[in-house]
């Protein structure tokens, strides 16, 4: 799933009709720019992110309780009043029946919100997890520890997944990968020369030694020491994030019967049997085979004593938030403070309704969505996505670097898309999740086991495709190429996004820009080698991946040249996938935006022409702010670039944005023509 940042479902419209996006906009739009945050003192040719946010750069600050702040982060931030009213009314209902999902609501939150019987409670509420594995005394008993960990949401080792299986979309299949570390990636535990990144390690030794005596280990910090040293091991042996963005090269289907020649000595059945899925697959996919080998043999010479300190502080920092205050203080000053900057933990009730509804997410959905969601907004959203649809059919068929027969297969795929907007036309039943108002960490994991279970009963299953990835209070959007689904959530269908008073012109470059973006993933570097039913195939001739190529690997050098901090810089190769939906998606809007237009000259408002307030409505999109830890862990994890890159990046290779505001040689958001990157 390809997100833009770290709904009623069906086929979408794929015609070449080109309707406007409001066929009753108001007397006089607004423009929907914020002119009140531009800064004139900084010119648009040299630096747009900055020209249209400067103001807001120079006097805002980020809130004590936040790690960055701008667009989205203010967005979800309103949004956090309306969601704790529909759950404090669900806690505070006098008709809350027992297996509601009032009653559910209700008590999740209201067994978060007990701090003081989570006080007196302690660490008890995990004493049957820590007794659990003070048993492990037999390695064989591994799987079967590993197994229950995966069910709870316990980091562990490793973990698996259920998906559809990337060569037979038509199927469910079961997914080994990778996990186990307590830092984002594994370059916290392996860049020594690194002083911020070696920096955050020791404090994170120190931390782990500091939760392990916290939950009863009387040699903490002994016990840090070796965890750490087993974590680095572990962190050695895992893939990086940008092999993981190859799909092909994690597509290893292996028969169950085979697993033990992959990692020799492990009892894979008892952990299938005991995972829930022994009997239900004859085949798994593993994606990073070489570090399930290694894996295997570092388990086997790890002292049992180490396995148990391990899965001690990885069972408290799952549960941390859930429990008493010096645990979530602890927990806080490391997670929050030291890795992302933060100083200031969220109010309480932001923190339940947090927990609440992504226990509960589309019973809270269902809600908000009937309190915030206008039926027309819905409407113009479809408009849009059509009228973006319609310029990528136009465009496939002038790209100068895809010959016919994969022009013809692009087509077929685009004609198979499918368009989810804001909220699903089948809500989830979660009569099976069993809520007590007096039990948050066992509210916790049960939550985690019904969300397993749920995933473990589709196999055997036809495809779900009315399920979505996200539920509707979420702002974000995303692709699916297992799904070829593109879907924005209602709460993303908002101004600065989405701006209902507002001109075509910044709606075009705001929220048609995360239109297209989401469209192109289907035909950027991972997206384009599956096709319309989902499946990984190579659908292209071998000259146009020549083609391709050439113009990616133009990018991935732009961006490298990016640096938001000293020393560290934008990850071209990590963050290719999403700066080619970024590139391809504005170009997409743009030509939507021109289409929809009929012919006229658009308005000029706040003395801006239609041109200018769309590329300036896709800028202030990015408009953000983050600290300098939380840039580092973008930095080091997030396949999204930085949002002044993604303001500025894009645009300089748009030829209707050189158009728009004259830039010229010499400016320095200028690049000659041979340069430019334009894929659509």
């Amino acid at each position: 799933m390809l997100s833009l940042i770290a709904g009623l479902a069906g086929a979408a419209d794929n015609t070449t009709s080109v309707t406007p996006a409001s066929t009753q906009q108001a007397k006089a739009p607004t423009s929907g720019i914020a002119v009140e945050y531009i800064d004139p003192a900084v010119r648009v040719q040299d630096d747009l992110f900055t020209h249209m946010n400067g103001k807001w750069l120079a006097t805002t600050e980020i809130p004590a309780d936040k790690a960055s702040w701008g667009s989205f982060a203010k967005l979800r931030d309103d949004i956090q009043p309306q969601l704790r009213t529909i759950i404090e009314n669900a806690a505070n209902s006098k008709d809350k029946a027992a297996g509601t999902d009032t009653q559910r609501i209700g008590d999740f939150y209201a067994s978060f919100m007990d701090e003081a019987r989570l006080e007196q409670l302690g660490v008890a509420p995990l004493k049957g997890e820590f007794a659990r594995i003070a048993a492990l005394k037999d390695k064989k008993q591994l799987p079967a520890l590993i197994a229950h960990f995966n069910k709870i949401g316990v980091s562990a080792p490793y973990g698996f997944a259920i998906h559809q299986d990337n060569k037979d979309s038509t199927k469910y299949v079961a997914d080994l990968y990778q996990d186990g570390l307590g830092l984002p990636d594994r370059d916290y535990y392996l860049k020594a020369d690194d002083k911020k990144l070696a920096d955050t390690l020791a404090k994170y030794e120190q931390h782990m030694a500091k939760m392990l005596t916290l939950a009863g280990d009387n040699n903490g910090p002994a016990s840090a020491r070796a965890v750490v040293d087993f974590e680095k091991q572990l962190a050695k042996l895992q893939w990086t994030k940008v092999e993981l963005r190859d799909p092909i090269k994690a597509y290893n289907k292996v028969d169950v019967a085979k697993l033990n020649t992959m990692a020799p000595g492990y009892d894979w059945k008892t952990y299938l049997a005991d995972a829930g899925i022994g009997g239900k697959v004859n085949y798994v996919i593993v994606s990073q085979p070489s570090y399930f080998k290694g894996m295997t043999a570092l388990l086997n010479k790890t002292p049992v004593e180490t396995l148990q300190a391990y899965f001690r502080f990885h069972t408290v920092h799952a549960f941390a938030p859930y429990l008493n205050k010096s645990i979530v203080d602890e927990n806080f000053a490391f997670y929050g403070t030291v890795l992302s900057g933060v100083t200031e933990q969220q109010p309480r009730w932001k923190r339940g309704v947090s927990v609440s509804e992504g226990a509960l997410g589309e019973a809270v959905g269902k809600l908000y969505v009937a309190e915030q969601f206008p039926a027309d907004r819905k409407a113009r959203m479809e408009k849009l996505v059509n009228n973006l649809l319609a310029s990528y059919k136009t465009s496939i068929d002038t790209l100068d670097w895809m010959s016919p027969v994969t022009k013809k297969q692009a087509q077929a795929k685009l004609a198979k898309f499918t368009t989810k907007i804001g909220y699903p036309n089948k809500w989830r039943d979660y009569s099976a999740l069993t809520v007590s108002k007096d039990d948050l960490v066992g509210n916790v994991m049960r939550s985690h086991e019904f969300e397993y279970n749920k995933e473990i009963n589709k196999l055997g299953k036809p495809i779900d495709r009315d399920e979505w990835g996200m539920t509707p209070q979420t702002v974000n959007a995303y692709y699916n190429p297992e799904m070829n689904e593109i879907v924005f959530p209602a709460a993303i269908l908002q101004a600065p996004f989405f701006d209902a008073a507002a001109d075509d012109a910044v709606n075009y470059g705001a929220i048609g820009g995360v239109i297209g973006h989401e469209i192109s993933h289907g035909f950027d570097d991972q997206g384009a080698q599956y096709d319309g039913d989902g499946n990984l195939r190579d659908w292209w001739t071998k000259a146009d991946h020549k083609n391709f190529a050439a113009k990616t690997k133009m990018l991935v050098e732009q961006y490298n040249q990016f640096s938001p901090l000293p020393g560290y810089h934008v990850n071209g190769e990590l963050t290719l996938g999403e700066n080619i939906a970024d590139n391809s998606g504005i170009a997409i809007a743009y030509k939507a935006y021109k289409l929809s237009l009929n012919g006229k000259q658009a308005p000029v408002i706040d003395g801006l022409t239609g041109d200018q307030r769309f590329y300036m409505g896709f800028a202030q999109v990015w408009r953000m702010k983050m600290r300098e830890a939380a840039q580092i862990q973008q930095i080091k994890t997030d396949p999204h670039s930085p949002g002044q890159f993604r303001a500025n990046g894009p645009m300089r290779n748009q030829p209707g944005f050189y158009d728009a505001f004259g830039v010229k040689p010499g400016d320095k958001m200028y690049l000659a023509p041979k340069d430019r990157v334009i894929m659509w």
